[in-house]
């Protein structure tokens, strides 16, 4: 068996080569690198395949965030919650508003939102909850929204990893007040550099994130607030619509090799498969197992050839990042265990059944 990479993207658009080629090719000569019609025409895609009326392209996730929170008028004296166990851009973009960030635990039986614990922490000061659609799996929005609607409370969801994911048959992105979305290469929708989109429910609020991205404005000089620089560049978003034409299947590729490993390592008393939420599509942004010893399964699997990954190694309350919150180890057991134990299994719409069966007779003679 030929090495497993852990995400084979070269593999992956092998078959849309020419296409995504021709994309370059056309940005290149039109001239036009900032904005323009392909730009226009990936958003009005991107919102046509969500099923919104507006989305933005932004120039990374991250900013999406910062762009949506700071629509909502959050800021200094302002706390808005989320998980404990998640890329630190998520956090990044509460701090860079002026407002606090308040972590919280992930459920014993997964890797997203601990909503109980969520409700628990609101308090006069919160103004905002971010649901992170952890590895693709959808977050219980009917919960996490009679939360919010509760206290007053804005929604945003963090789809970085979750485009195309489905909850009660309504994909991610599209439930809350706003959604973000990352174009990180690894991601599921990934782009060919950084990239990211909004769309929010809000008419008003959208308009000021869109504008917010691009220094304040609608028109040249025409600036009505402080922004950022913060744009989906056009070659970005002429890639992104070849590789939007493919999402789908490659989600559906994604669910595949899941069914494969779930029924490959079925029966395997020291590992704990991905457990899917009710009424939910999820779309394995990431294929995470937990096992008591992840540091002697992925050497194991290394020598066999095959690569592995680790989402995340640390909770972020232990990060010197936020150690100004004084939440140091024992305050997320939850997220504190999943971080020493997660291991993250190749995953990808390119990988064929032999291979995942190579994989899992692999963990199977690990563990026997």
């Amino acid at each position: 068996m030929n090495k497993i990479l852990f995400l084979d993207l070269v593999k992956m658009h092998e078959p849309i080569k020419k296409e995504l080629h021709d994309a370059v090719i056309g940005v290149i000569d039109s001239g036009h690198y900032i904005g323009g019609e392909e730009l226009k025409s990936f958003e009005k895609e991107m919102a046509a395949w969500l099923g919104v009326q507006n989305l933005c392209g932004v120039a990374c996730g991250t900013s999406a965030i910062f762009a949506v929170l700071k629509a909502m008028g959050i800021g200094a004296g302002d706390e808005v919650i989320t998980t404990v166990h998640t890329a630190i851009a998520t956090a990044e973009a509460i701090t860079l508003t002026g407002a606090q960030v308040v972590f919280c635990d992930v459920t014993a039986d997964g890797f997203n939102l601990d909503l109980d614990q969520v409700e628990k922490k609101i308090n006069s000061r919160t103004k905002a909850i971010i649901a992170v659609h952890l590895y693709g799996q959808p977050v219980d929005m009917d919960r996490a929204l009679a939360i919010a609607r509760k206290h007053n409370l804005k929604l945003v969801e963090d789809c970085a990893q979750a485009q195309g994911a489905k909850y009660k048959g309504r994909k991610v992105g599209t439930i809350g007040d706003a959604g973000t979305f990352s174009f990180f290469p690894s991601k599921n929708l990934g782009g060919f550099g950084d990239g990211g989109a909004i769309t929010m429910k809000d008419a008003a609020q959208f308009r000021y994130a869109k504008m917010f991205s691009n220094h304040g404005r609608e028109s040249k000089y025409d600036h009505e607030f402080e922004g950022i620089n913060s744009r989906l560049d056009a070659i970005q978003a002429a890639l992104l619509r070849v590789c939007l034409g493919k999402l789908d299947e490659w989600n559906a590729g994604r669910r595949q090799v899941a069914a494969w490993y779930d029924e490959g390592l079925k029966g395997i008393p020291q590992l704990k498969t991905p457990q899917v939420l009710a009424d939910s599509e999820p779309v394995y942004h990431l294929y995470v197992v937990v096992v008591p010893d992840r540091e002697a399964l992925a050497r194991h699997l290394k020598e066999k050839g095959i690569e592995t990954g680790v989402h995340y190694p640390y909770s972020l309350n232990v990060l010197p990042a936020f150690a100004r919150l004084k939440q140091g180890r024992g305050h997320f057991p939850e997220a504190e265990y999943a971080c020493g134990h997660v291991l993250s299994l190749p995953v990808s719409p390119s990988l064929s059944k032999n291979e995942i069966d190579y994989v899992c007779d692999e963990v199977r003679k690990f563990y026997k």
